[in-house]
């Protein structure tokens, strides 16, 4: 299976909760941070919640 590296680009503040808790479930918290994760539809479903705060590359 596939993986994604995801970078957390923009702050969380004044985000609603819900989008903080998703980043921290994705291994996020500040801005620069990186996590390699499955590719799996739960984790693709968490990115697209937070996608306009997050960069994601996919390794084959």
């Amino acid at each position: 299976m596939s993986k994604l590296i995801i970078t957390q680009t923009r702050s969380e503040i004044k985000t609603p909760r819900r989008q903080k808790d998703t980043l921290r479930a994705l291994g996020l918290g500040r801005i620069g941070k990186r996590n390699e994760l499955e590719a799996t539809p739960q984790v693709r479903g968490m990115v697209a919640k937070v996608q306009h705060l997050v960069t994601v590359e996919e390794q084959a």
